[in-house]
């Protein structure tokens, strides 16, 4: 049974094009399946999450990230009574937008697009489900439901009003205001609590994997995490029920603690809030004007001291600033260079390219383009035609 405030698939809003109802899917767990099933989907098996995805195969990609938020999101989701499908829908397609290098590679091209209406990866996961994907006869992208739409445009929050995150200053990205001109996502308010899960759980799954992946690289040990909030208490609570355990089964158990935990977190704040407000459908979650899924305070300020330290020491750790600066400049090679030579583009993009009427319009289609590179695609096409 779900809770009267989650998303009730007969009372989806439905798609933009009209389609006959599955006789064995819901409308939600038809959106997850056509997510699993995009070509966006599978090249995020090659895209980074840290570390760039030829540096080892033990190292999390998109693709396995995705996977393990999704995850998270159906366990938070089953608890608290909402829609399994839905949370795990938007989990999976919350990073269909990103570009090959990750945040790298975002940053380089939002500054090479700063002239176009600039790039935003949620944006383009956006525009990825409702236009490049095209593979159906009757309609471009994957004609998913407004509630999944809905909640990849602002599974964060609202983008826009007095509830919006000061990071959504200034004019919409581009990409998120052609798909609302289409269809209403009603930006000013909170997402479903879905949409919230699948937020929450994005958090928990990379502070969970980071540590995990970081250790294994030898960017820090776990010398330095017993220096921590939330990872001390882990490992000495392993080493305490599990005295002399072999370094990696060691690693394993303390980290899994620190996974738990969160999530434990997230489930008695969530259930705390729900019983106090009451609500009684969706729209009285959207309406709230808070977010009802999230970290208590005092293990936000703990998680906040671990990313901190992850910033420092993994994210912009030597290493990692050198791949970042070599895959900045295929990046920053590889757009200029399609710009001025459209005949370096795949056959299957040629129409496009004939239709633009502006050079704004080229340089959207040109990004749509590399961000939709993997990492190795977008190396080896550096190496070939830029030397």
């Amino acid at each position: 049974m779900l809770a009267p405030y989650a998303c009730q698939p007969d009372q989806s809003r439905g798609r933009l094009h009209s389609e006959s109802m599955s006789s064995f899917r819901s409308p939600f767990q038809r959106d997850r399946d056509r997510i699993i099933h995009s070509s966006a989907f599978r090249r995020l098996k090659h895209k980074t999450q840290v570390f760039v995805e030829h540096e080892g195969d033990y190292y999390r990609t998109r693709l396995t990230h995705s996977i393990e938020v999704a995850q998270v999101a159906r366990t938070i989701s089953g608890v608290l009574g909402l829609n399994t499908d839905l949370a795990e829908a938007i989990a999976l397609a919350h990073d269909l937008g990103h570009t090959p290098f990750g945040h790298t590679g975002e940053d380089a091209l939002a500054a090479l697009m700063a002239p176009y209406g600039g790039f935003d990866h949620n944006a383009q996961a956006l525009r990825i489900v409702t236009r490049l994907e095209r593979h159906y006869a009757d309609f471009d992208g994957l004609n998913l439901t407004w509630e999944s739409l809905e909640g990849i445009a602002k599974h964060n929050g609202p983008v826009i009003g007095p509830n919006a995150d000061a990071k959504h200053a200034g004019p919409l990205p581009y990409a998120l205001a052609e798909v609302n001109a289409e269809w209403d996502l009603e930006l000013s308010t909170h997402a479903s609590a879905e949409a919230q899960v699948a937020a929450i759980a994005d958090d928990v799954a990379y502070s969970h994997h980071d540590l995990h992946d970081g250790l294994r690289s030898g960017l820090f040990d776990e010398a330095d995490l017993m220096q921590l909030p939330v990872t001390g208490p882990a490992f000495e609570e392993v080493d305490r029920l599990y005295p002399g355990l072999d370094p990696m089964r060691r690693r394993h158990e303390a980290l899994r603690r620190v996974f738990g935990r969160m999530v434990e977190d997230v489930i008695a704040v969530a259930q705390g809030r729900l019983e106090a407000a009451q609500p009684q459908s969706v729209e009285e979650i959207r309406a709230m004007g808070l977010t009802i899924i999230r970290f208590s305070k005092p293990l936000y300020q703990e998680l906040k001291a671990i990313r901190s330290f992850l910033f420092t020491r993994m994210y912009r750790a030597p290493s990692v600033v050198v791949m970042r600066k070599e895959v900045t400049q295929v990046v920053n090679g590889l757009f200029p260079l399609f710009m001025a030579d459209t005949s370096l583009l795949p056959a299957e993009w040629r129409h496009d390219i004939e239709a633009v009427q502006s050079q704004t319009e080229l340089a959207r289609i040109v990004a749509d383009y590399v961000a939709g590179m993997t990492d190795r695609f977008a190396l080896q096409e550096g190496a070939r035609l830029l030397g």
